[in-house]
């Protein structure tokens, strides 16, 4: 008696063993139903990083200047998503969004920083 039936849509299997889905259809749509929560997770944290990246590149044209948090948060900057931290010497901590950074400072305000990347790029490459 055969009692494999398709992953997808239940109808009984014919062929191999190993056999899970009946057709590529069948494979496809039970893959991609399969992916579809842990990419939707993956898009709105990337959509999020991306929304953040372009405030600070906008509001940091020269590479180095000061900003209200505030004004950051009008345009829709969410604080707690970053990609990277950097903390310095004098343990000041810069949060990173790719190479756009900031860090708080006091009185509601935040130093933005372009950081080179070109450096850290190359040895990833390699």
């Amino acid at each position: 008696m055969n009692d494999r039936k398709c992953l997808e849509c239940n109808e009984p299997l014919r062929g191999r063993a190993d056999q899970k889905f009946c057709n590529d259809q069948c494979r496809s749509a039970y893959n991609n139903r399969q992916l579809v929560d842990s990419n939707s997770v993956m898009r709105t944290i990337n959509r999020i990083l991306k929304k953040n990246y372009f405030i600070l590149t906008a509001m940091n044209p020269e590479g180095k200047t000061t900003a209200l948090k505030t004004d950051l948060q009008k345009k829709g900057f969410r604080f707690d998503y970053f990609t990277n931290l950097y903390t310095t010497k004098t343990n000041r901590i810069y949060y990173f969004c790719y190479d756009q950074g900031y860090s708080e400072l006091e009185n509601n305000k935040v130093i933005l920083v372009r950081r080179d990347m070109n450096g850290d790029l190359t040895a990833l490459k390699n």
